[in-house]
């Protein structure tokens, strides 16, 4: 019997993806001293479906610790998420700054 790896949550956990499989990326939010909290809240539950609490979690950490992971993605869908979140958050004027990093 073969069990397959649902790769985000392996990421999520820290746990290495086997050969063959496509590499991840986590995507990681900074904390700055400009972007509101509630900000920061609004765009990881609309750009990465975080329920509310756990958005919350997220910012905190990072206001804290300086950064947290969002999530773990492939390479276009990484880009992708950074990309709209950057527009997202320079139309509003919005210092906000994610990036990834490879598993």
């Amino acid at each position: 019997m073969k069990y397959e790896v649902n790769q985000e949550r392996a990421c999520y956990l820290g746990l290495v993806v086997g050969d063959g499989e496509p590499s991840l990326y986590q995507v990681v939010v900074h904390n700055d001293d400009f972007t509101p909290m509630e900000f920061v809240v609004e765009v990881l539950e609309t750009f990465f479906y975080m329920e509310r609490g756990k958005a919350i979690e997220v910012m905190l950490n990072a206001h804290v610790n300086g950064n947290a992971t969002c999530g773990c993605y492939t390479k276009e869908v990484a880009e992708t998420k950074i990309i709209k979140i950057t527009e997202h958050a320079t139309t509003r004027e919005h210092p906000l700054v994610f990036s990834m990093e490879l598993m």
